[in-house]
């Protein structure tokens, strides 16, 4: 894990130690809020029209609740003791075997 992730990762165990959070943190409840916090972030989007600029209020909103699903899935990274860096290169690997740029580009235009 590079050196600013695994810092991340500890910092986010570090604030769940010092609270005795970790009874709570585990798979299941970390997927709920990861979910919950995502829909958050989703929320900020309901009922606007995509082509509608983003105010500094509205990008202060995107920029914690991004935050908070980060930082719930650097939880389940710690708490499954998986590599979250390694995850997401594996996952990009496979994302592009499954949409090879030759069948992918332009296809939403």
């Amino acid at each position: 894990m590079s050196d600013s992730l695994q810092r991340l990762a500890e910092n986010v165990r570090a604030f769940i130690e010092k609270r005795d959070w970790a009874k709570y943190h585990n798979p299941k409840d970390i997927a709920i809020a990861l979910s919950i916090e995502a829909s958050e972030l989703l929320e900020i989007f309901q009922w606007r029209k995509a082509e509608r600029e983003i105010s500094d209020e509205d990008l202060q909103k995107i920029r914690l609740e991004t935050a908070d699903v980060v930082i719930f899935a650097l939880s389940m990274a710690n708490a499954c003791r998986f590599d979250l860096e390694k995850a997401v290169l594996e996952k990009i690997s496979i994302n592009e075997g499954k949409y090879p740029v030759s069948k992918s580009k332009g296809l939403f235009d």
